[in-house]
């Protein structure tokens, strides 16, 4: 699967994704920085990423949106805030919980990433 991280995460996050051997690029990666929720969405959908988000509110809606219209998407990952840190200490459990849902079927599905052992 293909990572698109939202520009909330830092630039550590993708690296480590890489190292390991996945896909991934960060928002700022792609191109200037401050894209609004609907164009970043537009970009993953055009590139062939899931999203990795924790913005649960705007990315939800964008999603069933465009689903609606009867397009489809890859994926968004919602890594909540309260359940996952940005800080360093934060990267092996969320690059945990995105190899959880990595084999799986995902595409126009919004899946909650979920906290557990491993990274």
């Amino acid at each position: 699967m293909k990572l698109l991280l939202d520009e909330m995460y830092p630039g550590v996050l993708s690296e480590r994704l890489r190292i390991d051997g996945d896909d991934a690029t960060s928002a700022i990666e792609l191109g200037p920085g401050g894209r609004s929720d609907p164009d970043l969405f537009a970009a993953a959908v055009d590139g062939g990423y899931t999203l990795v988000t924790e913005n649960v509110a705007d990315f939800a809606r964008i999603a069933a949106e465009h689903l609606s219209a009867g397009r489809h998407h890859p994926a968004i990952l919602l890594a909540l805030s309260s359940c996952f840190s940005r800080r360093p200490a934060g990267v092996a459990p969320l690059v945990a919980a995105i190899r959880k849902v990595n084999d799986k079927e995902v595409a126009d599905r919004v899946i909650y990433l979920e906290p557990g052992a491993g990274g």
